[in-house]
């Protein structure tokens, strides 16, 4: 997805034909004149796909908030992903990202201690070494694809983390991808379904087939894995498959988003010399410049929830049982909320973007993302003066993570 700087030279006349539900738009095109023409004039845009399908586009920063803060209203348990649109979600109840609360919270809790920064503390060296291995292509000075690079990074850490064997991890990652951006054709097998129907198959396998081997040995109980095995949500041990369903949702929620926010970040550098040269200049900016760079590429482009109930929004009315799409990317460009919105800028203090999401939802990850992030840009800019961009980006097939599949540059 290109991510615009300004929006004077995409003017919007009609957004009827706009088709927000197809991949190759994203990865072609530029959808923020298209968000920017819908906040202004269609806040509560929808959309009719040829099959009959539709559903509703919440680009407002406001608006986005309230209907993923509100799970009374708008529902998860029907699906979470623009691409499972009328198809109900079978995981929901047992998986975090698709269960309401009081079940969610159940499920949370237990996770949230082993997720905290008091427990994340420990593994900073440990994501240090990750880091240095991604950076390692670059030291020579020759080119690198930081995009390519990136998509193994969160794997190193979270692999660790639920204690999957490194001999593993390419696959995994592979498989994540295919499940992340089944439309884009770097991982598309036959067809977008079966690339999606292969990727889930390979990953449930792959989770049951661990489980079963800490089932058989108590001693192999020590990771995250072994974490959803013991641990109890709402007085009961979780089932095998409901450990199964949240290995797969922590892992994808991992290497789904953490490769393109860097990416898109060193992107975001390289385009603006400027804004590179205060963070060299003040590394004291870093925790800044995550920001920035969080909002900035808006990794996870969208969410999906269904109204429960008839309800206002935005001036308009959401049916009961409307499916509500909303576009994180959008909301992170409201001019409602954030000055100057198309404006890429690491000294940015007013900085209340929803790129870990909104509500009980919030990305469990979020604060093993921002520490991974925090000590790769350390690292990055301990060596690295210059970002030069040698080859076209190009960009991802998808209407769920907003990212980057190829960023060739040379680092000096």
């Amino acid at each position: 997805m290109r991510i615009s700087a300004g929006l004077g030279a995409f003017p919007v006349a009609k957004l009827s034909t706009v088709d927000l539900f197809d991949a190759d738009f994203f990865a072609e095109g530029d959808p923020h004149p298209v968000w920017a023409a819908m906040r202004a004039r269609a806040p509560l845009h929808r959309q009719v796909l040829p099959d009959g399908r539709s559903f509703r586009s919440v680009t407002r920063f406001h608006d986005a908030c309230r209907v993923l803060g509100d799970h009374r209203v708008f529902t998860s348990e029907r699906g979470s992903v623009l691409t499972q649109l009328g198809v109900d979600d079978i995981s929901a109840g047992r998986m975090l990202v698709s269960t309401d609360p009081p079940r969610h919270g159940e499920l949370r809790r237990p996770l949230n201690a082993r997720l905290s920064a008091r427990t994340l503390a420990a593994w900073d060296d440990r994501i240090r070494r990750a880091v240095l291995r991604f950076l390692e292509p670059a030291l020579d000075g020759g080119e690198w694809d930081v995009a390519e690079r990136a998509y193994e990074l969160p794997m190193t850490v979270a692999g660790s983390l639920l204690g999957i064997p490194e001999s593993d991890w390419g696959e995994l990652v592979r498989w994540t991808a295919m499940a992340a951006a089944p439309d884009d054709t770097r991982f598309r097998v036959r067809s977008s379904g079966a690339t999606l129907a292969i990727a889930h198959h390979q990953l449930f396998e792959y989770f049951g087939a661990q489980v079963k081997l800490r089932r058989d040995d108590d001693q192999a109980r020590t990771d995250l894995i072994g974490h959803l095995m013991t641990m109890t949500a709402g007085g009961a041990p979780l089932t095998d498959e409901e450990v199964v369903y949240n290995c797969y949702s922590i892992l994808l929620g991992a290497n789904a988003t953490t490769p393109h926010t860097v990416s898109g970040t060193i992107l975001a550098l390289a385009e603006h010399e400027g804004q590179l040269r205060r963070v060299l200049d003040d590394p004291g900016l870093a925790p800044q410049l995550v920001e920035e760079g969080l909002r900035w590429t808006s990794a996870a482009n969208s969410f999906l929830r269904y109204a429960v109930a008839d309800t206002e929004l935005s001036g308009g009315r959401v049916e009961a049982g409307e499916a509500v799409a909303v576009w994180i990317g959008s909301a992170n460009r409201d001019e409602s909320v954030f000055a100057d919105p198309y404006r890429f800028d690491v000294t940015r203090t007013d900085n209340r973007h929803i790129a870990f999401g909104h509500g009980p939802h919030y990305c469990l990850g979020a604060t093993l993302a921002r520490l991974t992030f925090r000590i790769l840009f350390d690292e990055f800019f301990r060596r690295f003066g210059t970002i030069e961009v040698t080859g076209p980006p190009r960009h991802l097939a998808s209407v769920f993570i907003a990212g980057l599949t190829s960023l060739p540059v040379r680092t000096r």
